[in-house]
C-alpha cells in the first residue's frame, strides 16, 4: 500500500507512546520510600487509577458534567484510590504532585527513535485525552519531539467523540486520507477510520501488565500493523 498521500501522523499517547503503568507503579514506589508507605502493589494501584479515567470522561461526554480537563479526573481519582489501598499521611501539595506523575511518563524504548524517524518526513503530534499541559510537560521531560500538540483540550471533547478526530482533521487542512493515526488501541483506530483517517497499530501487549486481555493484537485490516513505532517508520518509508 502506498503512503504517497499521508503528510500528518498523529498518535495516541498513553500506551502507544509512553509506558503508563511501569511510570506510575515507579512513581508510586519512590514515593512509598519517601513517606514509609507500606503493603502497597503499586503495579495494581496504577491499573486502579487508570481504570477510573474513562467513567470519569464518559460523564464529561454525555453532558452529566462540565468540560473537565484530564488533570483534574486524574486528581480526583486518586482521592478515591489512596482511600482504597489504604495510604494516608499524604498533605494535598504531596497529592497534587502524585498527580503530576502522569506528566512524567516515560516513552517505549522504540517511541523516541521512531518519532525522530517519521519527524524527518513527516507533521508528526498527538491526538490525546490528555490535557495540553500535560502532553507539553511529557514531551519536554521525555524526548519526545512532537511537532504540534493536539488534546482533547483543544476541542473539549473525549475520544471517541466525532469532535476530536475531525478537528484534527480540519487543522491540517480538511482531508482526512492525508492525516493518519497510531494506536495500541483498536477502538480508537475504529473511530479514527470510521472518520476517514489513516491507521496504524502498535501492538503493546504488555500496557496492562501480563495479564492483559485486549489489544494484544489487531482486529482489523489497519493500514499498518507493526510490533512498534519504528516498525511503522519502516512502513512508512521513515
Amino acid at each position: 500500500m502506498s503512503f504517497d498521500t499521508v503528510t500528518t501522523v498523529l498518535f495516541d499517547t498513553y500506551g502507544t507512546v509512553v509506558d503508563w503503568r511501569s511510570s506510575i507503579a515507579a512513581e508510586g514506589k519512590k514515593l512509598a520510600e519517601e513517606k514509609g508507605i507500606e503493603g502497597v502493589d503499586w503495579e495494581a494501584f496504577a491499573n486502579a487509577w487508570r481504570a477510573g479515567y474513562h467513567p470519569a470522561m464518559d460523564q464529561v461526554r454525555k453532558g452529566q458534567r462540565p468540560w473537565t480537563t484530564n488533570d483534574t479526573l486524574q486528581r480526583q481519582r486518586l482521592d478515591e484510590i489512596a482511600r482504597e489501598f489504604g495510604i494516608s499521611g499524604l498533605t494535598q501539595a504531596e497529592k497534587d504532585d502524585f498527580n503530576r506523575a502522569w506528566h512524567r511518563l516515560g516513552p517505549w524504548p522504540d517511541s523516541v527513535p521512531g518519532l525522530n524517524r517519521m519527524k524527518a518526513k513527516y507533521t508528526i503530534g498527538t491526538l490525546s485525552n490528555g490535557s495540553y499541559f500535560l502532553l507539553a510537560n511529557m514531551a519536554k521531560l521525555a524526548g519526545l519531539p512532537w511537532d504540534c500538540i493536539i488534546s482533547a483540550d483543544n476541542f473539549h471533547h473525549y475520544k471517541p467523540d466525532a469532535e476530536v478526530y475531525l478537528g484534527a482533521v480540519e487543522l491540517f487542512g480538511g482531508d482526512a486520507s492525508r492525516v493518519m493515526l497510531v494506536a495500541a488501541h483498536n477502538d480508537d483506530l475504529r473511530h479514527a477510520r470510521s472518520h476517514g483517517m489513516k491507521t496504524a497499530f502498535v501492538a503493546r501487549p504488555t500496557e496492562y501488565g501480563p495479564d492483559q486481555e485486549k489489544d494484544l493484537e489487531a482486529e482489523e485490516d489497519w493500514d499498518i500493523i507493526a510490533g512498534d513505532i519504528e516498525g511503522v517508520a519502516d512502513r512508512l518509508g521513515a
